[in-house]
């Protein structure tokens, strides 16, 4: 499929002629300018008249087209190749200078296990054999910034934009990503190993009857799952899974290759997620042992009677996800945005996102959607 194919079929809710031109002008400078990708940069790969960058930043900062739309037309057309049916939820965080771009705030990294002043966005990806494409993105946004006015103003941040937690922006995604595809059953993964409140979102997905593998905190309260005559009280998730035994698994990733690892797991049941005076459905703990006595992330998940490679793989796979944002962040501009508004961000993340997809999966196939979709069950975070 052509560049410009592809523009028309991604950008047609553009109502504009001149916004589906510079929509396929900003992509087409995405993908042939090496290093950084300002607007000039963008702009004189394209063009040698100067008007060019004007109107490009025209195009992403204040042009008012719809960012739901363009990335709904790109969910379908990714899925329409095969896609697998595990939602990848994975954080970008994207430093910054001073206090004035929307949203930015002190916010802790965890790959590199430091805080950053910084955006922190959340996007939803899917896989299509190894590789995961960011099909919707979410602008994390702190009470401090929803609840001035004047940044709300300056920012021109939607009415409808309230403060969310890390938890219910995930939840949001979900509820999009449901209304979008035709996955039956598919299984949600996120790394919330620092969400304090993260029995919400488990909460909020088995609502939805979504299955999941969500890495946890180690101080998540548990319970064993067992004879519960005498209710126990509840255990860390790591205290709980430190008493288990070792059990080995071959662990494949997604283009194929295995590797052989050891893991500590255990059942059990989540404080919380009950079901009236039951404790609720089993769920399986785990985590890799990556080093005598050092555990990798902890690991939960609903699919409880699969087997332990299975579900290990699926966890393993999450590794995409950084790999993913990371090529985002290197080639293709995700970092580089130099305007300050809400709706700014969001076209920029659309366009970067809709560069990476092309870059990757450039081929033409057709598009398959039917069948029950996660969130049936109801909306309720």
């Amino acid at each position: 499929m052509s560049l410009a194919d592809f523009s028309s079929t991604i950008f047609r809710s553009l109502r504009r002629a001149d916004q589906r031109k510079w929509a396929y002008t900003y992509l087409h400078g995405l993908l042939i300018t090496p290093g950084k990708k300002s607007v000039r940069r963008l702009a004189a790969a394209a063009s040698s008249d100067p008007s060019v960058a004007q109107a490009l930043r025209q195009f992403v900062s204040l042009s008012p087209w719809d960012f739901d739309a363009v990335m709904e037309e790109l969910t379908h057309w990714v899925e329409g190749r095969a896609s697998e049916p595990v939602w990848n939820l994975g954080r970008a965080v994207l430093p910054k200078r001073g206090n004035r771009s929307v949203g930015v705030d002190r916010h802790f990294d965890l790959e590199s296990g430091r805080s950053v002043n910084c955006q922190l966005g959340l996007g939803a990806f899917l896989s299509v054999g190894a590789v995961q494409f960011p099909v919707d993105w979410s602008l994390y946004l702190s009470p401090a910034w929803v609840q001035d006015p004047d940044r709300r103003s300056d920012a021109r941040i939607p009415d409808s934009e309230q403060y969310r937690p890390l938890w219910a922006l995930a939840l949001r995604l979900v509820d999009r990503l449901a209304a979008r595809t035709s996955s039956s059953s598919p299984v949600v993964v996120a790394d919330m190993g620092d969400e304090p409140d993260v029995r919400y979102l488990l909460s909020g997905l088995a609502k939805r009857r979504c299955d999941f593998v969500v890495a946890v905190p180690p101080h998540l309260p548990v319970l064993p799952v067992g004879n519960m005559a005498a209710t126990p009280a509840p255990v860390s998730a790591r205290a709980r899974l430190s008493a288990q035994s070792t059990e080995p698994a071959v662990v494949t990733a997604p283009d194929g290759r295995q590797r052989a690892a050891s893991f500590q797991t255990s059942l059990v049941h989540v404080p919380g997620l009950s079901q009236g005076h039951s404790p609720g459905p089993p769920y399986r703990l785990f985590a890799e042992m990556r080093e005598p006595s050092v555990t990798g992330p902890l690991w939960i998940t609903s699919l409880a009677h699969h087997g332990l490679p299975e579900v290990a793989s699926i966890a393993a796979a999450h590794t995409g996800t950084a790999d993913a944002v990371a090529h985002l962040e290197r080639d293709f501009g995700l970092l580089d945005f130099e305007g300050r508004s809400f709706p700014g961000w969001h076209h920029h993340m659309a366009l970067v996102s809709a560069a990476y997809t092309y870059r990757h999966l450039g081929a033409p196939a057709a598009p398959t959607r039917s069948g029950k979709r996660c969130g049936a069950a109801g909306r309720a975070p």
